[in-house]
């Protein structure tokens, strides 16, 4: 991967973001493209390095119609069923790519691929790297990001506008970037064809597993632009985050705990619901609880899960509770729900292109 001190003033391509979705962008490009690919902070600072439970992938053809009909059934049948399609099909490739690339899927005691169940799932199709997935994948694909010496990776570089026709209908340019090593100067970086991979919105919400930069951006300017954007008020609250009153970014509890075994329960530890319905469910479910109790959580016990397993596939979740002051061994420990996903954005085809000209929106 290239390497420069400043920001060339010309690419092919330019992508805004660097969690997987501009990851995978670059890494398909054709290798002929002059390649900038930039990060608000860290290249590391992406929600996608946060996932912990794992990816959807199809069991084989006769998988199909399950996997497609159990997607329908958690999106409330307003799903692209076009994209739904190409994401059940497209999968198994994806996953045998990212295998390629090294990452390390956890595995059973044979040596196979295991797979784990979470919410709105029929059956076991989650792979995972115990419970950092997200990290184990981005680890990978950033290493082969950097192999190519087409692309040119920046962090600290923020996308502050796009350059467009004065008719809006075509990205005609490239953006206006603030660059942070340059002293906080904002650059015209010219780039015959932009991708937006910003990610959520986490940033704007006081309770967000997300990183605290995540603010929207890409469809703010999108917004001002004129670009589609569809379901903007569709913010997908995970069920369980790790209660705390400290500031800053939520500890997410992966669903996988729940898809494992795990069970949520009142104060008086009486189970109250089926943890493993869609997450919209799950937790409509918590806050009725909640307001029962007057609480400010409810609570996720993980011993119900075999202890072996529990520590095998979640090492980050034990530590992080036993930093919070809780052992999951022994007790209880206290979740409430936080924002997670932004469901809603710039409107795109199974092909990535936006309502503008020489615009894409991936992610």
């Amino acid at each position: 991967m290239a390497e420069r001190k400043g920001i060339q003033q010309r690419y092919d391509v330019l992508i805004v973001g660097t969690g997987v979705a501009g990851l995978n962008a670059a890494l398909h490009l054709p290798e002929d493209k002059k390649i900038l690919l930039i990060s608000k902070e860290s290249e590391k600072n992406t929600d996608s390095y946060l996932a912990q439970g794992g990816m959807c992938v199809m069991r084989g053809k006769e998988d199909f119609s399950s996997f497609v009909a159990d997607t329908v059934r958690a999106g409330h049948h307003e799903n692209s069923l076009e994209a739904v399609e190409r994401m059940v099909l497209d999968s198994e490739k994806i996953a045998e790519e990212l295998l390629g690339l090294g990452v390390r899927f956890t595995k059973d005691k044979q040596g196979n691929l295991a797979y784990t169940k979470e919410g709105g799932h029929s059956k076991a199709r989650i792979l995972h790297a115990a419970d950092s997935t997200g990290k184990e994948i981005c680890r990978a694909m950033l290493k082969a990001v950097r192999k190519k010496k087409n692309v040119e990776l920046r962090t600290q570089i923020t996308l502050v506008d796009l350059l467009v026709s004065t008719d809006k209908t075509t990205c005609f340019g490239g953006v206006l970037a603030l660059n942070e090593k340059d002293g906080g100067k904002i650059q015209a970086v010219v780039a015959d064809t932009v991708v937006l991979a910003t990610g959520g919105i986490g940033g704007l919400f006081d309770y967000s597993t997300n990183f605290r930069c995540l603010t929207g951006d890409g469809v703010a300017i999108a917004l001002k632009h004129g670009v589609q954007t569809a379901n903007l008020d569709y913010i997908q609250i995970h069920p369980t985050t790790l209660y705390t009153k400290k500031q800053g970014r939520r500890f997410l509890i992966s669903e996988s705990v729940r898809g494992e075994g795990g069970i949520l329960v009142d104060r008086s530890g009486n189970r109250f619901t089926d943890e493993l319905q869609p997450r919209d469910v799950v937790t409509a479910a918590i806050y009725k609880k909640m307001a029962e109790e007057g609480s400010e959580y409810v609570r996720l016990d993980m011993r119900t899960i075999p202890k072996d397993d529990l520590i095998s596939h979640f090492p980050k979740i034990i530590q992080k509770c036993a930093e919070e002051g809780y052992d999951v061994f022994q007790e209880p420990i206290p979740v409430v729900p936080g924002q997670h996903y932004f469901m809603g954005g710039v409107c795109s085809d199974v092909n990535g292109r936006t309502s503008m000209a020489r615009l894409y929106a991936v992610g």
